[in-house]
């Protein structure tokens, strides 16, 4: 492996973070901040609990989750979506670099910042809420499957996207929908039945509750099904991502 291009595309992106830092870093934590303060006086003041567990510290497993699927899914699509625009991707792909490093590379630097916006967000939260993590290192698995598995999603959203408005569309349109009614604000067992059917297949379920769960032990699926649908969503975004490399989609033309 071309350990040294991995490391040349990974720090160009990170040095790409540090420039934007106030788009990067401090608007998405100053967003999440105003989601537990909105939140919590507003809802938590009329739901104190919510299975035993405070509102306030209820709703912070799904906000991580939230920023996490938004950022890593844009922070990698236009990551590669700018060389493809300027036409520095020729020289990536003329050069003596696999597509498995280049994916690495750019993949690598998305999920990076994305874990750390997200230890960010959890170290806020305990400005707003007392909080206790039972299971520390699944959290992190959790965390860190979650940013890789959208960070992926993020860079073949960037090579099918013929334009600036194709790379809004998944992660505003789609995406974030998907994470309000994935429980975010509130466990999926309060719905009726039917509706709580319905939710199973949003695939943002099985990665808040198991994301949850690892704080709180409590889930709306059991956290081996979580476990599994996000192993199965970052192989099924691997099959993609060597497939278009394999067929030069959007790349060779």
């Amino acid at each position: 492996m071309n350990l040294r291009a991995v490391h040349a595309i990974y720090r160009f992106e990170m040095a790409r973070t540090g420039r934007t830092i106030w788009q990067s870093i401090v608007s998405p934590v100053l967003s999440t901040s105003l989601y537990f303060v909105v939140f919590g006086a507003a809802i938590g003041s009329r739901i104190t609990e919510i299975e035993g567990i405070s509102y306030g510290a209820f709703i912070v497993p799904g906000l991580i989750m939230l920023m996490l699927l938004t950022q890593s899914t844009m922070n990698a699509s236009f990551g590669i979506y700018f060389p493809r625009f300027t036409g520095t991707i020729y020289e990536l792909l003329s050069a003596p670099v696999s597509s498995f490093e280049i994916a690495l590379g750019y993949v690598g630097a998305a999920a990076t910042k994305s874990i750390v916006l997200g230890l960010i967000i959890l170290a806020t939260s305990y400005l707003f809420v007392p909080l206790h993590i039972l299971h520390p290192f699944w959290m992190l698995t959790f965390l860190v499957l979650t940013a890789v598995t959208f960070s992926l999603l993020g860079f073949i959203i960037g090579i099918w996207a013929d334009g600036f408005e194709k790379l809004q569309v998944v992660p505003l349109l789609i995406i974030t929908p998907l994470t309000f009614l994935g429980g975010t604000f509130y466990s999926t067992h309060v719905l009726p039945p039917f509706w709580q059917t319905v939710t199973l297949f949003n695939p943002v379920v099985y990665l808040i509750s198991g994301f949850r769960w690892s704080f709180f032990e409590i889930a709306d699926v059991s956290p081996a099904i979580s476990a599994a649908m996000t192993a199965l969503f970052l192989g099924l975004c691997l099959a993609i991502i060597w497939w278009i490399f394999k067929t030069g989609y959007r790349l060779k033309n």
